[in-house]
């Protein structure tokens, strides 16, 4: 494995000709700028609860490791197989997080993979920060908002009738707006159980607020980090095609999706984890799924495979050698 490489410096670029000027896609930037000021409600003190903070740490891992684990690895880099009614199960917690339905979701990141930081990569900071970071969703691009580029890109996915029906419907918003109301829900019952009606409304607030809006805020960012801070910060394991950083605090917020550098240079692999310290969460969850019997097929890194694949040649040498000996 080489050294760890000195960031490179590239030019800025320009907006994808592909951009529409003025075209806002607004069935992205309403629910982006709605759920944020919804979020802004926990500064209010009403809303506050020690639960609904609690429901909103593990909620950002919980539902954050359906984009991470299913959305990235299992369906866009098929780096390992689960059972279907798994498989959709992490898709319906995916979809609590309102990052668009799964076939979008792949298409677009594969999208990304092949023109990782070249003019037509539609979430590149090489053109700016926050237009990697947020921007780019909210206005239309013409060769990434298409049925034709989500059929090149992610035909696989689409073939499965049970996501085909989520691009065809809007269950997968409703299935946003159903777990929120089973959060206010639940919170209101055990409230008015224990307080009365004002402490019931006070306590599904707090619950709906912490747990559902500013925790949706908090995956949003921690997911669009990984476009936005490891194409501009940190250090390279690999030479790639383009600016992709191991970022140690990305890697953190997002238990391993920040060692960037070492997926572009091996996007299929199901660990990120190439040095010691590049500590992958995701990857020992995918391996304790493959203990439990729940997944298999598992992609080791490149290194591995090709270790791997030595052994198997020198293996057949030694075979064919005692073979003419014999």
């Amino acid at each position: 494995m080489s050294q760890p490489l000195a960031p490179t410096a590239r030019p800025r670029l320009a907006l994808p000709d592909s951009i529409v000027p003025g075209q806002i896609r607004w069935v992205y930037a309403v629910p982006i700028v709605g759920i944020h000021l919804l979020a802004l409600m926990a500064l209010v003190p009403w809303f506050f609860s020690w639960t609904g903070l609690i429901l909103m740490l593990v909620g950002v891992h919980f539902y954050g490791q359906a984009i991470n684990l299913c959305y990235h690895r299992l369906l866009t880099h098929r780096s390992a197989k689960v059972p279907k009614w798994l498989e959709r199960t992490f898709v319906v917690i995916a979809l609590c997080c309102m990052e668009d339905t799964p076939g979008k979701w792949v298409a677009m990141h594969r999208y990304h993979h092949k023109h990782s930081d070249h003019e037509s990569d539609p979430h590149t900071p090489m053109v700016a920060f926050l237009w990697a970071h947020v921007g780019w969703l909210l206005v239309r691009n013409r060769s990434t908002h298409t049925l034709e580029s989500y059929s090149k890109y992610a035909p696989d996915v689409l073939r499965d009738r049970f996501y085909m029906n989520l691009e065809k419907s809007h269950a997968w918003v409703l299935i946003y707006v159903a777990h929120a109301v089973l959060y206010f829900l639940v919170g209101f019952a055990i409230g008015a159980a224990s307080g009365g009606l004002a402490v019931g409304l006070q306590f599904g607030a707090s619950l709906l607020v912490w747990g559902v809006f500013l925790r949706t805020v908090v995956v949003w960012h921690i997911t669009w980090s990984v476009n936005s801070l490891t194409h501009l910060f940190g250090y390279s394991n690999y030479e790639t095609d383009d600016c992709s950083r191991n970022n140690w605090f990305v890697a953190l917020l997002t238990v391993g999706e920040g060692w960037h550098n070492n997926h572009h240079h091996d996007p299929v692999s199901a660990s990120n984890q190439h040095r010691w310290w590049e500590i992958d969460v995701t990857y020992y969850q995918i391996k304790l799924l493959e203990r439990l019997g729940l997944a298999w097929d598992v992609v080791p890194p490149k290194h591995v495979r090709d270790r791997r694949r030595r052994q198997v040649k020198e293996q057949a040498r030694s075979d064919r050698h005692d073979a003419t000996q014999g």
